[in-house]
């Protein structure tokens, strides 16, 4: 069965890490296991399902000897190493270690079977006994005089056989409180004393679902959290202690182990009151019905004022002479034979876990220290602060040129809001389409009655064929008031668009230094305001502009003016002549038009319809130019923003009053927060790997 571990063992070769470590801890197991004659008696092998691949060791069967001898110097550095990461905490990294954990539900006999392990009295009484987890560390010594002592709050407290219970309820009490409430932080037990087995044990509140008095009412639930916070890594061994005076099947400990270990196969279940409830024992045990994967231990509880030998030899007599009882195969029967259960299931735990926890460490550390690499370098002098200052800005204006001015978005791939030229684009093209259809632009709408409404009141002494300028302002006064807010609107949009992307830029590039975000947000604020608002005044500028006269050097007028003014001659026609024809008339550029109401007008109508094709022309100009003048604008507008006003801004915001490059000196709570945290990391798991560094060494010495 040695040889199985060390064939098995030799499997570890695809694990990235240095695989000849497992292969070490294994021969030092096999050597020691396979020498160590003094220390086991041989012992033939019995079938013990899934705990064949486990070391096989002999428990003493004088009564008189120590429950198990312990391994020797040369194992014992190896359940040290787990302790001390333990009490390193090194799970809180995430890093699980090998662990018994002892669940059973309340008035189960965990309490009893710990005691009879530890050789020690443990806090007894009605309720619950155990209140925080304790975490029992039981060494084998030479020496005759035990040494007890509890750690618990970053301290340490020595007691002796006589008064460790009392010592117990004392340092719970200062964990959890005087009352009946529970704890998660947990109390460690140091027991040195010679006979013990080396074991590391976590005993955990027994399960209760009906609160008593003084307790909370959720205490089912805090007991659960705990004991599923234990038992749930894949490196726990759940030792399930059991009454035999009860079903197995409804045990609420089973239940919650088989949520965690389906099939098992990290489960040892210990039987306890043998003694009370004889009867079908054997075959609750052999059934096996809630899957118990290492196996049963049946013992028999402490009675009364019995000394630890004196229960040992009752337990020994009742396995031995009972007519039910001593039916149970001896190897799953006494304390003894847990004991021995127990050091071998740690021990090839250990062995199984060890290299993965080396890798877990070395792994997580180099991650700390690769993050620590990428977090900002912490300033010291106000040299270095205007350095870091002036690369924000340089490395923002670079982003801001590539976004806003060369359509780049190589630094935003997946943020189409950053796309910036391609949404300034589709801002246009929406602020082309609204002025186009706004109600001003629709040429056939009430078919010349402004015209002839504003020709009638414009009409003076003069000769009847000249067209009054004055009509002609009028009217197109009147319709670019009308569209005047869409400008100012569109130009306010697209500064708001520009203030979000200016910040967002910013606020990435200056992340680790958040003491200059306010001072970055503040004078983007301020910069687009101003930008926002030259840009207004300038729209409202040009909006008056092209109320003020009406003049266009483009071509298109008098080209579009013509080919419009060719329908005069047929549209005449047909309104003052055809009166009994249908009242529409399809004219081009302006589609079918209403005429009956326009043959009383006889007399300006002439005037009327080329007052309406000279506006309809000139209008499409004046659209036009405010497109295009408000593109031209806001470009320009955006490449001095990025180009010259941005930096300036920066620069007067931070070295005005309130300013300070100093205050790049300091770190913020988050950044803060968070090299603090990776540094205690980064510590615990170097003083982690300090540990198991020792133990390897020693390994490779004892393979040498």
């Amino acid at each position: 069965m040695l040889k199985m571990l060390r064939t098995w063992l030799y499997g570890w070769k695809s694990v990235p890490v240095k695989w000849h470590m497992c292969v070490q801890v294994m021969n030092l197991l096999y050597n020691v296991l396979n020498k160590s004659s003094e220390y086991f008696l041989p012992k033939k092998e019995k079938n013990m399902g899934e705990e064949s691949s486990l070391v096989v060791a002999q428990a003493v069967q004088d009564q008189d000897a120590p429950i198990i001898s312990s391994y020797n110097d040369r194992i014992r550095p190896l359940l040290d190493t787990v302790d001390s990461l333990r009490h390193l905490m090194i799970t809180r990294e995430g890093i699980h270690l090998p662990t018994i954990v002892v669940v059973g539900d309340q008035s189960s006999g965990k309490s009893s079977v710990l005691e009879s392990l530890a050789g020690i009295n443990l806090p007894r009484g009605q309720g619950i006994c155990t209140r925080v987890p304790l975490i029992m560390r039981l060494m084998h010594q030479p020496t005759p005089e035990p040494d007890l002592s509890l750690e618990f709050n970053g301290k340490v407290v020595q007691t002796d056989e006589e008064h460790v219970s009392e010592a117990i309820n004392h340092a719970t009490e200062e964990i959890a409180g005087s009352g009946k409430e529970i704890s998660n932080a947990p109390l460690t037990l140091v027991v040195r004393k010679n006979g013990v087995p080396d074991l590391t044990m976590v005993d955990l509140p027994g399960i209760t679902r009906v609160p008593v008095h003084g307790q909370p009412e959720n205490i089912y639930d805090q007991i659960k959290d705990i004991i599923m916070e234990y038992i749930t890594p894949e490196e726990s061994i759940i030792l399930n202690v059991l009454s035999a005076t009860v079903d197995f099947t409804t045990c609420e400990s089973i239940r919650m182990s088989q949520m965690v270990d389906k099939t098992g196969e990290r489960t040892l279940a210990v039987v306890t009151m043998s003694d009370k409830s004889p009867e079908g024992l054997l075959e609750k045990v052999t059934a096996d019905d809630v899957n118990i994967g290492l196996g049963y231990v049946c013992v028999r509880n402490r009675i009364g004022e019995e000394s630890y030998e004196e229960a040992r030899v009752e337990e020994a007599r009742l396995f031995e002479s009972h007519p039910l009882l001593s039916k149970i195969d001896k190897s799953i029967v006494g304390i003894p034979v847990l004991a021995e259960k127990l050091v071998k299931i740690q021990a090839a735990s250990i062995a199984r876990n060890l290299p993965a926890i080396v890798k877990s460490i070395n792994d997580k550390l180099s991650l700390n220290i690769a993050e620590t690499k990428r977090m900002p370098q912490k300033m010291s002098s106000p040299t270095e602060a205007m350095t870091a200052f002036m690369q924000i800005i340089g490395m923002a204006k670079e982003s801001l040129r590539k976004i806003l001015v060369r359509g780049e978005f190589d630094e935003y791939p997946d943020e189409q809001n950053m796309h910036c030229t391609a949404r300034l684009v589709e801002m246009f093209n929406q602020f082309s389409d609204e002025l186009h259809k706004h109600a001003e632009s629709d040429p056939a709408e009430n078919f010349l009655m402004e015209e002839i409404m504003v020709l009638e009141e414009t009409k003076g002494i003069g000769l009847p064929n000249f067209l009054p300028r004055a009509a002609f302002l009028t009217i197109l006064q009147k319709r670019v008031k009308g569209i005047s807010s869409i400008p100012t609107i569109f130009a306010e949009m697209v500064w708001s668009y520009v203030e979000e992307i200016v910040i967002s830029v910013v606020m990435h590039h200056s992340e680790h230094n958040y003491q200059l975000q306010l001072s970055f947000r503040r004078a983007g604020h301020n910069l687009i305001a101003k930008m926002k608002e030259r840009s207004i005044n300038w729209v409202m500028e040009i909006v008056e502009m092209q109320k003020q006269t009406d003049y266009t050097c483009n071509p298109e007028y008098l080209s579009d003016w013509n080919e419009l003014m060719v329908q005069q001659d047929a549209f005449m026609k047909y309104v003052l002549t055809n009166v009994d024809c249908p009242s529409i008339i399809k004219l081009e550029g302006f589609g079918e038009i209403e005429v009956s109401h326009l043959e009383k007008y006889s007399h300006v109508l002439q005037q009327a319809f080329d007052l309406k094709m000279r506006m309809t022309a000139y209008w499409k100009i004046v659209l036009k130019r405010l497109v295009d003048c408000m593109a031209l604008h806001l470009l320009l507008s955006i490449g001095n923003l990025v180009n010259k006003e941005f930096e300036a801004e920066i620069v007067n915001e931070l070295m005005g009053p309130g300013g300070g490059i100093e205050r790049m000196l300091e770190e913020s709570p988050a950044v803060a927060s968070k090299r603090q945290k990776i540094s205690k990391s980064i510590e615990l798991l170097k003083k982690s790997k300090e540990v198991v560094a020792k133990i390897m060494d020693k390994i490779g010495t004892y393979n040498d």
